[in-house]
């Protein structure tokens, strides 16, 4: 069995967010890179599957900057994935090209049985990719998925719904999956692991030799930061008049009430 895992570098969550002076781009020179935490989730529940199934291999599969993608790459492999396949391409690569890219790559290597990525990336939260990705290569998906059970011709997922409910949706291998939080508890990198994870292939595909146009079909008119929080505004005196105070301030200020 032949299972991809598309991941994607996203900043670290304690990052602070520097806008560039050109007002439509993000300041990179001090954000720390990691793998975004929902794919996390596909790594492990990939590696899981894998073991279950004697025979079967993880390729991990990733599009970006080379040196920032290939340590990413190295926590998934430090994971416990057997090989990594790195898109050298643009940093701001628009959803569908991306996953033209990815979808093309997978093809490339034989396609998949099972395709595992996170349900969405925390820096864009677009949640597109991996439906757009399932949509090229004409294979069945679903998302937001928190349990897997996984057949010899099929995958049974429940998913969550809104309102609080679970859809159970079966599958025809080959398929994609969008991990959820909650679907496993994803392992560290250990040392030894890191240590493998240098030995293990690590593939690298040029963006230009795949004959896709970068051209962006989004664009980003301006950036900005969200306002300072107003500070915090103590009510003194007594508890009546704090009470009334505070009322005033719910409706007057606040405009809440």
């Amino acid at each position: 069995m032949k299972i991809f895992v598309c991941v994607k570098q996203v900043p670290d969550t304690e990052t602070k967010i520097k806008i560039a002076a050109d007002n439509i781009s993000i300041d990179t020179s001090s954000v720390k890179w990691i793998m975004n935490p929902y794919d996390e989730y596909a790594v492990e529940e990939a590696i899981k599957q894998r073991d279950a199934n004697p025979g079967a291999q993880v390729w991990l599969v990733t599009s970006g900057p080379k040196k920032r993608a290939s340590e990413v790459l190295i926590t998934g492999l430090a994971m416990g994935c057997d090989e990594g396949i790195i898109i050298d391409s643009p940093e701001n690569l628009d959803p569908l090209t991306t996953a033209k890219a990815l979808a093309q790559v997978i093809k490339a290597e034989g396609g998949a049985d099972l395709i595992f990525t996170g349900k969405l990336a925390i820096d864009d939260n677009a949640a597109s990719v991996g439906q757009m990705v399932a949509e090229l290569l004409a294979i069945p998906h679903t998302t937001v998925v928190s349990k897997l059970t996984n057949k010899p011709e099929s995958v049974i997922c429940e998913r969550e719904v809104e309102g609080g409910a679970c859809e159970i949706v079966q599958m025809q291998k080959p398929a994609l999956i969008g991990a959820n939080k909650g679907l496993n508890k994803p392992r560290y990198a250990s040392l030894p692991g890191i240590m493998k994870a240098k030995k293990k292939v690590l593939k690298i595909v040029e963006f230009a030799s795949l004959g896709i146009s970068s051209a962006a079909k989004i664009k980003t008119l301006s950036l900005e930061l969200p306002p300072d929080k107003p500070p915090v505004k103590l009510m003194s005196g007594e508890l009546s008049q704090q009470i009334s105070n505070l009322v005033t301030a719910l409706r007057d200020e606040a405009k809440v009430l």
